[in-house]
């Protein structure tokens, strides 16, 4: 299972959802966000999807509007320099967290154009004995009828609830990224691993081609 690829086509999912009023939104339930995402993609993309392959900072632009007030995406980033977190300077995370944000940004976006209806169910939240963390289980329909369970894993913070991993049949992405961030900054240092990540923004801003 390309784990990779699924949380590409599922993590824009959040950054679909309806934005509400901030006041409104520090009420909203983990799972109310989640599932109002889902209730909320087909409508934003119907009779789109072309145009915005074609148009990525169009397309981009309307994730982003949308996806950071739902997504932490410091805390993320943190989490995914691991113990490097301490050793960089201000300067280097600052960098750090803005060309991740992107890079993952523009990952959720071209995924985006791959939702199809009715793919995606949210299970109602569960009790958690942490109550300003939680994960939001959801389970995804693939093509050849499968079914994938896919966990947001959440925490609370001034603003509402807001998601900071993901992870697809057990396997975290923030893990993922952070295994390949130490390996790589280790041998390279974190400079270097935040000009790949520019370089590979550059790259993904290429039209997308939905044909097919």
């Amino acid at each position: 299972m390309n784990w990779k690829r699924i949380l590409m086509v599922l993590a824009p999912m959040l950054a679909l959802a309806v934005a509400w009023p901030l006041a409104a939104e520090r009420q909203r339930q983990p799972h109310e966000i989640i599932q109002t995402a889902a209730n909320s993609m087909t409508e934003q993309l119907r009779g789109r999807k072309e145009y915005l392959g074609e148009n990525p900072d169009e397309l981009y632009t309307l994730v982003n509007d949308i996806l950071v007030p739902h997504f932490d995406i410091r805390y993320a980033g943190r989490l995914a320099l691991g113990k490097h977190w301490k050793t960089a300077t201000r300067e280097q995370r600052d960098r750090f967290i803005d060309v991740f944000y992107e890079f993952l940004l523009q990952s959720y976006a071209n995924g985006v154009l791959k939702f199809e209806e009715d793919a995606i169910t949210v299970f109602p939240g569960e009790p958690v004995a942490d109550e300003n963390r939680t994960v939001v289980k959801t389970q995804m329909r693939m093509d050849d009828g499968s079914q994938v369970p896919v966990n947001y894993s959440m925490r609370r913070s001034r603003e509402g609830w807001r998601v900071y991993d993901v992870r697809i049949e057990g396997v975290s992405y923030i893990q993922n990224y952070r295994n390949q961030f130490n390996a790589e900054i280790g041998a390279l240092g974190i400079d270097a691993v935040i000009e790949r990540l520019q370089a590979e923004t550059k790259k993904a801003a290429a039209p997308t081609d939905v044909s097919g």
